[in-house]
């Protein structure tokens, strides 16, 4: 399960290096990357207390599971794309999907958490685009305007 944890991906493109400064990340444009990055990624969020302002154009894969995070915020114009677990974009093995997707969901809030298990975390081929209105209206906050 370690070998194919590390392995786990849920976007092949790489992730762009966020703007940090006093407690506070800015998140650009991001694309995801593997899962077992961006869960070491927000442990260290976490216990250092950094918020977290989601302001690219987009926030696809494991980007999205920042939304879970304490205090941060969208820009209503991103677009986040989600989809399930996968290897390499290969589906996984009933038991490991499971799994997954329920690590991938407790970093979602409610009624976000319950889309994504019931049918975003269905599509492995592209993502389902939800634009930032939309998640705002599911109540995560919008950033103020700089």
């Amino acid at each position: 399960m370690a070998a194919l944890f590390a392995g786990v991906l849920t976007s092949v493109t790489s992730v762009p290096s966020p703007t940090l400064a006093d407690g506070l990340m800015v998140v650009g444009s991001d694309r995801g990357g593997y899962l077992h990055d961006r869960l070491i990624e927000i442990e260290n969020l976490q216990k250092n207390g950094i918020q977290v302002e989601i302001r690219g154009r987009v926030c696809f894969s494991t980007c999205t599971m920042f939304l879970g995070l304490p205090g941060t915020c969208v820009n209503p114009d991103t677009t986040f794309g989600f989809h399930g677990p996968s290897r390499s974009g290969r589906r996984l093995a009933p038991k490991d999907f499971d799994y997954f997707s329920h690590i991938m969901a407790a970093y979602y809030p409610e009624p976000l958490k319950t889309w994504f298990m019931e049918k975003g975390r269905n599509r492995i081929k592209g993502v389902f685009r939800i634009k930032g209105t939309e998640i705002i209206r599911m109540g995560i906050p919008a950033c103020r305007t700089a």
